[in-house]
């Protein structure tokens, strides 16, 4: 990223600023501004996230709010009540508190003298989120957002639950955030009050596992913040931002499908990070970009030129070998005007014993075939979500596909372009009453080298629906469609497309109660691909987009190195299997205030041969500050176990003051399984 180290507008920095609350309360924020905006009020953008201000995100804050404060805009950095320096604590994801205080802060921030009353709401992840439920209560000001990395339906395309399937990123996520909300505030903000405010975290913040395993169908807790309940509410411009490597690319095709407000789609190679610091590569000038935006729509720039680009800009990529992990994926952009697009439709082939037919190919005989998946199956799947892109991604497909029924094209006689979510419509029937499918699509090399290009699960007792699950009825035959991630996709010639069929995909989803022996109709059963044509004279063209461009980053010191490890294991004399992540990133110092920040995370997921009551995951956290003589730290621990009836968690949370423990709880649950 290049750093830019002059702005058109001169800018003052608030380092802390207290923004009160109705009832008392008060958030800690950060504003830059521009130093003209004593005389010129100007418009304001608004980041509302629970990571910290002061120190977890500062060095990312850093590069982006000052650049944007230069271009005109009041950029204000808010930690959620409970988080960082703000009062209160926080015991969920988008509680009804937190959005009530959003829209206090977005009044409050409209009332400031140097704000001109216009508002926008931008943020990666928590940030998209609550950009997206904000614009749907429609504050007043609130002319438009820039959600990254987020989605409108916090069941069915989020981190909890996918295709009615438990993820392990569930487990992941809940973990991570039971050691942030137990973090302190700095008592350099705090004062005398640290102490008592810590304390209140760590005994009202909770586990917010157990609230997410409670809740195992698509009921009203899932559906309060799920913008896809009613799309109409939001009237506000939005432009929503994903990564082909991220968890939430499929929310930026249905919101363009579904808003009707002004809106904009971007999706490029990245995974879980903004675009101008995109990993795998190429990043591209978000900044800049997001400037246009703004301008647009908080100061009236109709001439700009953002809304003459296609309203769909995504990275088309090319082929790849697999791999865990890439520094640049080769590729282009594309555009579609409108999204769905009415340049290509949907292509249905027919699959039969080992293949993938072309359209209107006659399978062959009716064939039946039968699978029951190994719990290996999903060992190199990597995460549901590529947070940074260390070695998360799904590996070589090959040995996955060992215990699935896998179906192939021919070579392709000529390069093929997939744009748009495949489908899979299967016929099957099943020997027990709770099972899953997982499908994936792989790029197939000469060579043999599988790499994973899209995938998809569906909890089969979900086939009508989330919200009202249904056993199945052994030995029955049943059609269902299931949806695999969206995607852009180039398959070059003499490479073949795969689709992969398994009855479990263990670690990335819990697998169901007990093992199951599956039965496919192929004759009966359909891949269906949005093949998108290739070099189409009437091809919307894309804008180029500028190098990445920031700020320079707060200054910072490594004082101990960190330590990335993904390990796959498996013990041939006991059968003992495991995948292990762990992510140190060591100690840094944040110069400016002289704090030392530590964290370091460590996942097991591990199971023994096929024995689906021996799966368990268990995450351990630590979190620890310092300065001077001020030294805290938090050790969280996060244990899930299940058998066929119900689901075991034992958690422990610890809190310390140098060496002397100051706060202690555990937890116990048994929560039963609910067609899961």
């Amino acid at each position: 990223m290049r750093t830019v180290t002059s702005t058109p507008h001169e800018i003052k920095e608030h380092e802390h600023v207290s923004i009160p609350m109705s009832d008392g309360a008060r958030l800690a924020a950060r504003i830059w501004r521009p130093v003209s905006s004593d005389e010129e009020p100007v418009p304001v953008i608004l980041e509302y996230i629970p990571y910290r201000k002061r120190d977890l995100t500062a060095r990312r804050d850093s590069t982006h709010h000052p650049y944007l404060a230069g271009q005109g805009y009041a950029c204000v950095r808010v930690d959620i009540r409970g988080s960082g320096d703000s009062d209160g604590f926080l015991d969920g994801e988008y509680m009804e508190q937190e959005l009530i205080d959003g829209e206090e802060v977005l009044h409050w921030l409209a009332e400031q003298p140097w704000s001109n009353g216009r508002v926008g709401v931008m943020g990666i992840s928590w940030g998209g989120f609550n950009a997206l439920q904000l614009a749907a209560r429609r504050p007043p000001g609130l002319d438009a957002i820039v959600t990254v990395c987020s989605s409108d339906d916090r069941y069915a395309d989020d981190v909890h639950y996918m295709g009615g399937c438990l993820l392990s990123d569930n487990l992941s996520w809940a973990s991570t955030m039971f050691a942030y909300t137990s973090c302190p505030p700095d008592p350099e903000i705090a004062g005398d009050r640290w102490r008592d405010m810590w304390q209140e975290r760590l005994k009202n913040s909770g586990l917010w596992l157990e609230e997410w395993l409670t809740h195992q169908r698509r009921d009203g807790y899932w559906r309060h913040g799920s913008v896809r309940e009613d799309y109409s509410q939001i009237e506000c411009a939005v432009m929503a931002v994903s990564g082909w490597a991220d968890g939430y690319s499929n929310a930026v095709f249905r919101m363009l499908a579904n808003l009707e407000c002004p809106r904009q789609g971007l999706i490029g190679p990245w995974s879980h990070k903004y675009p101008h610091l995109g990993k795998p590569g190429p990043a591209i000038g978000f900044l800049q970009e997001i400037v246009r935006w703004w301008d647009r729509w908080l100061k009236d720039d109709k001439d700009n030129g953002i809304m003459d680009e296609p309203m769909l800009r995504i990275y088309m990529q090319d082929s790849v070998p697999p791999s865990t992990s890439y520094t640049e994926r080769p590729g282009r952009w594309v555009g579609e005007r409108i999204w769905p697009t009415d340049r290509f439709a949907d292509q249905a082939f027919p699959l039969a014993r080992n293949r993938i037919c072309r359209p209107g190919e006659y399978g062959g005989n009716e064939d039946e075939l039968r699978l029951e998946s190994p719990l290996s199956v999903g060992q190199f799947a990597g995460k549901w979500c590529s947070y940074n892109a260390p070695p998360d991604l799904p590996y070589d497909q090959r040995e996955e596909d060992g215990g699935s029924l896998v179906f192939d094209t021919d070579e392709l006689s000529e390069r093929c372009e997939i744009l748009g979510a495949p489908t899979v419509d299967l016929e099957f029937s099943v020997d027990q009453p709770v099972a899953m499918v997982a499908m994936r699509l792989s790029d197939v090399s000469p060579e043999g080298r599988a790499t994973r290009v899209s995938y998809g699960l569906l909890n089969l007792t979900h086939r009508n629906g989330h919200n009202a699950p249904e056993m199945l009825e052994p030995g029955k035959r049943y059609r269902v469609t299931v949806q695999m991630n969206a995607m852009a996709q180039s398959f070059p010639k003499g490479h073949r497309i795969r689709l992969s069929v398994s009855t479990s995909y263990w670690p990335l989803a819990w697998p169901p109660p007990r093992p199951t022996l599956i039965t496919v109709y192929p004759r009966r059963s359909t891949l269906t691909l949005p093949i998108r044509p290739v070099n189409a004279q009437d091809e919307p063209e894309v804008g180029a987009f500028g190098e990445p461009e920031g700020t320079a980053p707060t200054p910072t010191t490594q004082v101990q190195p960190g330590e990335e490890r993904w390990t796959v294991s498996r013990d041939l004399v006991n059968y003992e299997s495991a995948l292990e992540v762990v992510k140190d990133l060591g100690a840094i110092r944040f110069d400016d205030i002289g704090l030392e920040v530590t964290r370091r995370a460590f996942e097991r997921y591990g199971w023994v041969n096929d024995d689906f009551g021996s799966v368990y995951g268990d995450v351990e956290w630590e979190m620890g500050f310092s300065r001077g003589e001020w030294d805290v730290k938090t050790v969280t621990r996060t244990v899930l176990t299940s058998n066929t009836t119900d689901f075991m968690v034992h958690a422990r949370l610890d809190a310390y003051e140098g060496l002397r423990r100051v706060y202690s709880r555990n937890w116990n649950l048994t929560i039963p399984r609910d067609h899961v």
